[in-house]
């Protein structure tokens, strides 16, 4: 199993309060309890490692609505693979990864804006407060060792290009870093690459999503 993989699943059942991943011939099996998020299943390999027949095994054993299947290939190859009743997210992700280095203090937020931070159930939270209360970003943390998932990294649309998201990520960084985290593990969206690349992240592999609709 690719290792950053396995980094990934430890640290998003930790951050969303998934159940413990069910190891299976192909990878895991975890349970989320969502109406439309109840399993999801996620392969092992990356890239050119990744088996045709092993999704197409799992793909066609699964019968019922909100089943999710994580597979580190490009969607354009994974696509053919599924049958009926998969729909494909349009938009690809990437596994990404990056060294965690002991950063500064990360800038204070922008004039009006009111940062927060705090952890719980060992997974530290940074929101960001827009001038009017409202929510303006957020972003999450979740450690399992030496390895951390940064996780659910947002910007309202309406507080974009004001260095937020940047904000955020080096403060989880710098909480990363004090906690002794070595490699920190993200799953991003194109949109979310050229921040995450311009930090210092790498991507490991492409990411494709699938939900089964049910209908067949």
């Amino acid at each position: 199993m690719d290792s950053i993989v396995r980094a990934w699943i430890d640290g998003w059942v930790v951050s969303r309060g998934a159940a413990p991943p069910m190891a299976e011939p192909w990878g895991y099996t975890i349970d989320v309890g969502g109406a439309e998020h109840m399993t999801r299943h996620v392969f092992a390999a990356t890239n050119d490692a990744v088996e045709e027949a092993a999704v197409r095994k799992v793909a066609d054993s699964v019968t019922g609505a909100g089943v999710w299947l994580k597979v580190f290939a490009a969607p354009e190859r994974v696509g053919p693979w599924l049958g009926e009743g998969w729909w494909i997210d349009p938009e690809p992700g990437y596994l990404m990864s990056v060294h965690m280095t002991a950063t500064p203090e990360p800038a204070p937020a922008p004039p009006g804006y009111r940062l927060r931070t705090w952890s719980r159930g060992g997974v530290t939270r940074v929101a960001v407060a827009a001038p009017d209360g409202s929510w303006a970003a957020r972003g999450q943390l979740a450690p399992t060792g030496w390895t951390a998932v940064v996780d659910q990294i947002e910007t309202s649309p309406a507080h974009r290009r004001r260095g937020l998201g940047t904000l955020v990520m080096r403060t989880l960084t710098r909480v990363a870093a004090e906690q002794g985290v070595e490699t920190g593990v993200l799953a991003g969206t194109p949109e979310g690459r050229a921040l995450y690349e311009s930090l210092g992240w790498r991507v490991e592999a492409p990411l494709t999503s699938a939900k089964f609709t049910g209908n067949r």
